[in-house]
């Protein structure tokens, strides 16, 4: 049976619906987004996450986003690469198109380095 969430539904269907080859599957209690096999975001906890490394970080940071975080082994946090997109970027269009883009291209550069 597919598992469905009307946040996911929002994200790929009203957020997303101008930019091609998005999909979400089901995983790990929340949601992977894929641009074209690659991916770039996570929905959790009705939150939507970007991929991130040292070339996009800055741009979640001055706006105060936090990383995506799970309790660990022993109660510990784990932080992932994974940070919060701001609301304001969900409605914009434009902006978004860009921040999805670093996205994939920062998770393809992690993929090249451990991969």
């Amino acid at each position: 049976m597919t598992k469905t969430n009307s946040f996911v539904e929002y994200i790929l269907h009203d957020v997303m619906r101008n930019v091609p080859g998005i999909r979400a599957r089901a995983m790990f209690g929340g949601w992977g987004i894929y641009q074209n096999e690659v991916v770039f975001g996570i929905i959790a906890d009705d939150q939507l996450y970007f991929k991130v490394d040292e070339k996009n970080l800055s741009d979640y940071k001055t706006r105060g986003s936090k990383a995506f975080t799970y309790e660990g082994p022993k109660r510990k946090l784990i932080a992932m690469s994974y940070w919060e997109v701001p609301a304001d970027i969900l409605e914009d269009t434009a902006a978004l198109t860009g921040w999805i883009k670093k996205a994939v291209q920062a998770s393809r550069r992690n993929k090249k380095k451990h991969g």
